[in-house]
This record gives C-alpha cells, sequence and structure tokens, in this order.
C-alpha cells in the first residue's frame, strides 16, 4: 500500500456531495479547458468590476457535466457576490419567481439550470426584470386587478441549459453578456482535471491509471470525477495500489468499456440494429422500446454516441452507422 490510506480514510468519511464540491476548481487557474468561453467571461467581469457595476446576463449551454455549474460558481467567486442556485422546474408560479428575485441580495448572481425549463409565462414575467431591473406584479383578479411595479435589487443572471434550442428567442436576447457554449473535452484536458481531482482526494493516482480513467469518461469531467471515487473505492475495499488492473477490473464490475460506454449504451445500438434494423427509428420510437423518456434518450444516451460515430440523426430518425455496427461485432 501507498503512504497515502490515512488522507483517503479521512476523505471518504465526506459524503460524495461534499466532495463534489471540493472537487469542484475555485479559481479561474483550475478550471480546465473551454479556454474561449473562459477568457470571454473573464473580461466581461473585469470590465465590469472596474466601472463598479454589474456584469450583463450570460447563458451557458452544452452537454450535462462539462462545467456550466462551476463557472456560475467561478463568476460569483470573481464578483465576491453570493450565489443563489435554482432551477428552472422549480419556478412553477410567479411567486415562486417573485419570491426568488426580491430576496436576492443586491449585487447577487442568480443561477438557473435547466432554465429551458421555464414556462412562457414565466419567462415573460422575467423579462422586465432583466432589462429594466423591476417585476411587475398583478394583484387581484377581474376588473378589480391591479399591476404593481417592484424595484430589484441588482443582480446578474446565469443561465444554465442542455437544450438551447429549446429557449424562446426573446429569453435568448435578454443575455447580453453572451450565450456560450460549452463543448465535450479532450482527453488531455481530462487527465490534467483527473490528476488534480486525485490530489485533492489523496490519492496516488500512476499516469497510466490517469489515462484510463481519462478514455473511459465519456469526454466528461463529471464522469470523470464520478468514475475515479468509484474506482478508489474499488481499491479500497479490495484493499489493493490504484494501478491499470485494479482499474480495468473496476470498470468491469461497473459495466464501463474502453471506449467509456455502459451496458445502457449497447442496449440503446442493440436495440436500433436489431428492432429497427439500423434505423431510420424515431425518437419516441426508441425510448418506447428501451423503456426510457425521450428525453433521457436525447439528453444521456445520444450526445456521447454522435461524438464517437456510432448514429447519425437524420429527419427521419435515428441511424446506426457502419462505425457503430462495427463496434457491436467487436
Amino acid at each position: 500500500m501507498s503512504s497515502t490510506p490515512d488522507i483517503v480514510t479521512v476523505v471518504l468519511r465526506t459524503p460524495d456531495r461534499q466532495l463534489d464540491a471540493t472537487l469542484r476548481p475555485s479559481l479561474w487557474d483550475e478550471y480546465v479547458g473551454q479556454s474561449h468561453v473562459k477568457n470571454n467571461v473573464q473580461v466581461l467581469l473585469e470590465a465590469a468590476k472596474k466601472r463598479n457595476d454589474m456584469p450583463e446576463h450570460v447563458l451557458f449551454y452544452g452537454p450535462p457535466g462539462v462545467g456550466k455549474t462551476t463557472l456560475a460558481h467561478l463568476v460569483a467567486s470573481t464578483l465576491e457576490a453570493p450565489l443563489r442556485n435554482t432551477s428552472g422546474v422549480a419556478i412553477e408560479r410567479p411567486g415562486d419567481l417573485a419570491a426568488i428575485l426580491t430576496n436576492l441580495e443586491p449585487g447577487s448572481i442568480l443561477f438557473i439550470d435547466e432554465i429551458h425549463q421555464l414556462s412562457r409565462k414565466i419567462e415573460e414575467l422575467l423579462y422586465p426584470a432583466l432589462e429594466s431591473g423591476v417585476l411587475d406584479i398583478v394583484l387581484g383578479k377581474g376588473p378589480s386587478a391591479r399591476t404593481v411595479e417592484l424595484t430589484l435589487p441588482a443582480f446578474m443572471l446565469v443561465g444554465a441549459t442542455t437544450r438551447v434550442a429549446q429557449l424562446s428567442g426573446p429569453l435568448r436576447s435578454r443575455f447580453g453578456g453572451g450565450v456560450y457554449q460549452l463543448d465535450f473535452y479532450s482527453d488531455e484536458d481530462l487527465r490534467a482535471i483527473i490528476k488534480r481531482s486525485a490530489k485533492v482526494l489523496g490519492l496516488d493516482a500512476p499516469s497510466t491509471v490517469v489515462e484510463k480513467i481519462a478514455s473511459r469518461s465519456r469526454a466528461t469531467p463529471r464522469v470523470a470525477n464520478a468514475l475515479l471515487k468509484r474506482v478508489r473505492d474499488y481499491a479500497e475495499v479490495h484493499e489493493k495500489e490504484l494501478t491499470p488492473e485494479v482499474c480495468d477490473a473496476a470498470c468491469l464490475l461497473f459495466g464501463i468499456d474502453p471506449l467509456g460506454l455502459t451496458k445502457d449504451d449497447r442496449r440503446y445500438l442493440q436495440t436500433l440494429q436489431d428492432g429497427f434494423k439500423g434505423g431510420p427509428a424515431g425518437v419516441r420510437a426508441l425510448a418506447s422500446a428501451l423503456h426510457e423518456d425521450p428525453d433521457t434518450i436525447e439528453n444521456v444516451y445520444e450526445p456521447y454516441l454522435l461524438r464517437l460515430g456510432f448514429i447519425e440523426r437524420s429527419s427521419r430518425g435515428r441511424i446506426l452507422t457502419d462505425t457503430g455496427r462495427s463496434y457491436l461485432k467487436s
């Protein structure tokens, strides 16, 4: 065993959600990848600080787990501002939005995850809040109804979504600070992230282990950190060092192959091949065959399979490519 077990044991007592917060970069220099987005946002924030003003609202979009929430935390940290977290699905009624906005501290950052899930009614209520810093509340009903305009404290909205196409044009136009796309990560960037996370966890992770975890991480930092923790757990339970062989054995147990595909991914590909003769197949038909929700198919299964070139999306549906067929034969 290495000389690090005592450190690891202490870390293992911490709940995973706290570990996730610990692994999240707290400085811009620790944030790996997405250089174009990072550089643009830093300019936006520094310019606003020099003017002693609130930055304009920004929107981040991209696949799950590529750093949208982390960017919101870095924005708040840079501005030394309070961060209020919520999600589009949690804001169901106008009163929900009013309660959130009126209780913000001046200079706060409001982070709305999955902002595409806001209803059109909530969106329309949000427009004057973003443009003019006011909130129009309707009191009463019928002929006696009246509108009260509330002045809101200055705030910056950071929106995040995996489905940017579902945002209305008027809402997208309110993000004057920019609409930024976050993409999948390179293996090189993933290796840097895993090395840092291993250091935070007190793990002695050889480069060969880091390489294996990176190649199985679906080009996504969240997956990389989760897999690192699970491989760590496997090594701890079996009282073994973190070696390439242990990593392989752990991934075999978890059902993760060298490309990072899981049994669910393989089931998707197999269903497309056997059940739909390789396609084209509509997403709802696939979802029904897999007993999954169409949103899960589009947001969880397909982005990485598209990146690998195993499937194509056409106007007629999903199609299994020759590369995907070769993978199933291997």
